[in-house]
């Protein structure tokens, strides 16, 4: 008989109402009582009863949404959250995910309190192991992130690891992280607990009823399907796990869901002779690909194999999960390692090698939010092997997102949103996954990229640059070149160029920036998000003028840069508005603002059949040409004047460019330097882009790549939505207060927090930061996530770093916070406070001091200089 992990959920520990509204289990030779009718109605109906559906159901509940179904298609937590290994784990890269999980340890401490339902909570601690020196950086980085969060944390030495536990081969360490209030639980019992406090705050909990479709009608959810009939709804959230790609393909109006299950093993033994004390820690070792916790005074092991083995992918599916086929010689590398870190276990006897499905998504974070194409229907689902970690802080936050319209915290980098259809295909995401599952454990430096599911989305010129030694990364499944191999150069040490430190690439990109400020450079940038918004009468302008911040009734021909911002303010998007006419506008924004920036503009434009919004992302490659012989090169091309007299900043206008005509040409570059961006009809790419580059031989031009933008971009104060700028970040925290339109008196969606922004002051300040004891060779970089220190407290995170090649300096860009030292309440952040203070930026625990200023470097440094010959303190902002 299978030994379960977890214990089987006891009733008992339930309510009377829990009991009259949840339906029974079968026993042996014994009638299944009548279940209770499931509801005409409900605001909310959740599928899925597992770690996920039961935290979303609790959060609702507290947040006062009590008219809540909550639907099972088997037993409650007879998913994977049943097999789940039960490690509450805090020590994450991303900050939601830690937040996520140090909100999860929290609540999961007082559950049993609050439920009376065991849960099983035991504070053990965990210890994070370090086999090289990289590994022992990515734990110190981490580390570091953890402290500021008020998680204790500590990098200790094998011996200590030895003293924590006696069992442990520290043999091959060099090091490893200390997490103290790390804990485990009973998975199954943490989702009764969950569902038991929900259920006496007014929530139904339905099991053996299975949903079969989501109806929909004009856009919005309707109702639930199910084979128990039909439940009318406003909300629906799709918490069903490794069946919630299915789930939302079944309805007439698909939601796409990226996750794939993979089968995942682990092993448990009967107790030593000496049992494993309960708090002993929880052991990690992502070198050896295993980890390992205490079971019932033996131990439970598992990890994340280097070929592992998609589960369902022809549909199959199941009830409820069973413990699958057991596959030995496929565990044997794990079980290789755990007994090379734990010798002692080869005496032990093992009782059961598990086998069951997790769930991973393309990106290995989790999936949460609305869907982009129908309201009112929200997801969390896709775990990757982390849902007892997160599903307390997750179910949180998509709460929050139901009932408030959006969370406490920004969550772009989990939202739904963030993936298009592309990654819904079942062939890329089969073989994304087998890339996924392995990288749990692979060490991440910075600035690596995913091998699969690659080539899905180019160009048109994405052979002429290959051919030249582009070496490329993915965004939103969008090739992108990173920077160009110079002929001669080994492009396999540069492929497999991967360090924390000072990395191969860093001449190349160098040159590249160089050319940009003395010559001319081109940079495909095809993978921006454009859209059209054009009107039979001046609906588009009265629409954007409302929901954009700055003003765009400017003459036709004139860019505006402005924020698309939500009621508090916070940047939805950040992008520029080219005025093509009086009734039409063309619209440049990030490129994984595709999916979420058409969805804000769709739901909140007037149903108007004179109003057209158009992605035509497709219809225009995108060449940025960047330098200060880039007029000269276009003025040849298109026999027309570009100096700043005849084509003045921020303009627009379409021109010829060699033979090819209706080229949008504007006079900006996003970096900053002196350039323009060429928008080409696709049909004409090829050709402009050889014009280009044959007419700007004379002038020294030369392909460049999103590493040397980047640069650029910093060195400049550039802020870029998604890396700096959030929902939670608004213009006059990052001194764009020159974009808003607020003394024009016209109302625009988030005017009002802004104006109270501008009269009580602001709660954090976006800062440049110069590394001024920083040895560019020798030391670690910072790369982004790095902890602001100023007079020795910490006061913020940097969003973006880079090498500035003018400076020749590490700049950091980041947001500077005031607390009160003795309350530790947030005060206005002015800006003596951010000029007055002595500042330091952490390293992996290394702080190097650093030069804060609230305003871009001039036009000084547009010559290059020796580092020893600039003082930096002597430069006054533009």
């Amino acid at each position: 008989m299978f030994l379960r992990l977890l214990a089987d959920v006891r009733w008992r520990g339930a309510d009377h109402k829990w009991r009259s509204v949840a339906s029974c289990r079968s026993v042996s030779g014994t009638a299944e009582p009548q279940q209770v009718p499931l509801p005409a109605q409900a605001q909310v109906v959740i599928c899925g009863a597992g770690i996920t559906g039961t935290s979303v159901a609790y959060h609702l509940a507290k947040l006062g949404w009590k008219d809540v179904v909550l639907l099972e298609q088997g037993r409650l937590a007879a998913g994977t959250t049943r097999f789940c290994a039960g490690i509450v784990s805090t020590a994450r890269p991303v900050s939601i995910e830690l937040k996520m999980a140090d909100y999860s340890n929290k609540l999961y401490q007082q559950l049993e309190q609050e439920t009376g339902v065991q849960t099983g909570y035991v504070k053990t601690g965990s210890v994070s192991l370090a086999q090289t020196q990289d590994r022992l950086i990515s734990l110190k980085r981490i580390a570091s992130s953890l402290n500021v969060s008020g998680i204790p944390c500590e990098i200790i030495s094998p011996k200590q690891v030895a003293e924590l536990h006696p069992l442990i081969n520290i043999h091959d360490l060099v090091g490893a992280m200390y997490v103290p209030e790390d804990a485990l639980v009973l998975s199954a019992n943490v989702s009764l607990a969950l569902a038991t406090a929900a259920s006496r705050n007014g929530v139904q909990i339905h099991e053996r009823t299975s949903v079969s479709h989501v109806s929909v009608q004009k856009g919005r959810v309707t109702g639930v399907e199910t084979d128990r009939g039909h439940i009318k709804c406003q909300f629906f959230v799709n918490c069903a796990g490794q069946w919630a790609y299915e789930l939302g393909h079944s309805g007439k109006e698909p939601v796409n869901i990226p996750l794939h299950a993979c089968e995942h093993f682990y092993l448990l033994t009967h107790p030593l002779k000496e049992p494993l004390a309960s708090n002993v820690p929880t052991v990690v070792d992502p070198d050896g690909r295993i980890y390992i916790r205490n079971w019932q005074g033996g131990i439970l092991s598992g990890g994340f194999e280097k070929n592992p083995k998609p589960l369902f992918t022809e549909g199959r599916n199941q009830l409820e999960i069973h413990n699958l086929q057991e596959d030995w010689d496929h565990f044997e590398p794990l079980l290789s390692s755990l007994l090379r870190r734990m010798p002692n276990v080869e005496a032990l006897q093992i009782m059961q090698l598990v086998n069951c499905p997790e769930s991973f998504t393309p990106d290995m974070r989790c999936i949460m939010g609305e869907s982009p194409t129908v309201r009112g229907y929200f997801v969390l689902a896709g775990m990757n092997s982390a849902g007892i970690s997160y599903g307390g802080g997750a179910g949180k936050y998509l709460a929050e997102w139901m009932v408030n319209g959006y969370p406490s915290e920004n969550v772009w980098p989990l939202d739904l949103k963030r993936f298009g259809t592309l990654q819904s295909s079942r062939t890329f995401l089969r073989h994304r996954v087998m890339e996924v599952m392995p990288l749990m454990c692979d060490l991440k430096v910075p600035r690596w990229d995913f091998q699969t599911g690659r080539q899905l989305r180019t160009s048109p010129l994405y052979d002429r640059l290959d051919a030249q030694g582009a070496r490329w990364m993915e965004k939103h499944g969008f090739e992108r070149v990173k920077y160009f191999v110079p002929p001669g150069k080994d492009l396999l040490d540069l492929d497999q160029s991967k360090t924390f430190y000072k990395p191969d690439w860093f001449d190349i990109v160098g040159s590249e920036v160089k050319c940009c400020k003395e010559a001319v450079c081109v940079i495909d940038m095809s993978s921006f998000t454009k859209f059209e918004i054009s009107s039979t009468g001046d609906q588009a302008l009265q629409s954007l003028q409302y929901l954009f911040s700055n003003d765009l009734d400017v003459p036709v021909g004139h860019v505006v840069h402005t924020g698309m911002l939500n009621e508090n303010g916070g940047y939805e998007n950040d992008c520029s508005i080219a005025r093509l006419s009086k009734r039409s506008f063309f619209m440049i924004s990030p490129t994984d603002q595709q999916v979420h920036c058409w969805t804000w503009l769709k739901n909140r434009l007037p149903e108007d059949s004179n109003l057209t919004l158009e992605d035509v992302t497709w219809k225009y490659t995108a060449l940025n040409l960047i330098g200060p012989r880039a007029v000269d090169v276009l003025s040849e091309l298109s026999y027309a004047p570009m100096t700043p007299e005849h084509f003045p900043s921020f303009f627009c206008k379409e021109m010829s460019v060699g033979y090819a005509n209706g080229i949008r040409v504007m006079s900006i570059t996003h970096t900053g330097e002196p350039g323009f961006m060429l928008y080409i009809p696709i049909e004409y790419a090829l050709h402009v882009y050889n014009e280009v580059m044959n007419m700007g031989q004379k002038y020294g031009i030369r392909n460049a790549g999103y590493y040397a933008l980047r640069s650029l971009r910093i060195e400049k104060f550039f802020a870029f939505w998604g890396q700096d700028l959030d929902a939670f970040t608004t213009p006059m925290e990052c001194g764009r207060e020159f974009q808003v339109k607020l003394e024009k008196g016209m109302e625009f969606v988030g005017q009002e927090a802004l104006l109270e922004q501008k009269q009580n002051g602001v709660y954090k300040r976006f800062t440049m930061f110069i590394l001024e004891d920083h040895d560019t060779d020798m030391d670690l970089w910072p790369w982004w996530g790095e902890p602001i220190f100023r007079n020795g407290r910490y006061v913020g995170r940097t969003t973006s770093s880079a090498y500035s090649y003018t400076l020749e300096r590490h700049v950091c860009l980041g947001f500077v916070h005031h607390f009160d030292e003795k309350t530790g309440e947030e005060l206005v952040v002015t800006t003596d406070f951010i000029n007055q203070g002595e500042y330091e930026i952490d390293i992996a625990g290394q702080r190097f001091q650093a030069k804060a200023k609230l305003y871009p470097f001039s036009s000084l440094f547009a010559q290059r200089r020796r580092k020893d010959e600039v003082e930096l303190s002597g430069y006054q902002g533009e």
